[in-house]
């Protein structure tokens, strides 16, 4: 089980990647005003979120502790990302405020996701 989850767990890392990889390539762009949504964004979020509750389920199955106010909260803030760039994802440009938020909760669960013991 734990090889199992160690894959899971690699993918989720890769689904983070996606999405604050997708967000630091068009710093430039945000100064510009020409950032946009992309869909590696979008295919970063949806594969955190894939993951991230086959990883609740699998811990669970495995008789670990999870702590359910951490993910919960996680989960949140990734619904409202996803939300955010799955509604935005066919437009020229985002807006900034819009592009920043989704750079800023992405952080924000990273940090929650490493900090929160």
């Amino acid at each position: 089980m734990d090889v199992l989850i160690n894959v899971f767990v690699a993918l989720h890392i890769i689904g983070i990647a996606s999405l604050l990889g997708g967000f630091l390539t068009q710093m430039k762009a945000i100064g510009a005003g020409t950032a946009r949504f992309t869909p590696a964004m979008l295919h970063g979020a949806l594969t955190m979120l894939v993951t991230g509750v086959a990883l609740v389920g699998l811990n669970q199955a495995d008789d670990q502790t999870v702590n359910n106010l951490k993910i919960g909260i996680k989960l949140a803030i990734l619904v409202v990302i996803l939300g955010i760039v799955y509604v935005k994802r066919d437009d020229e440009t985002a807006d900034k405020g819009l592009f920043a938020a989704v750079g800023g909760l992405t952080t924000a669960n990273i940090f929650i996701a490493t900090l929160w013991v």
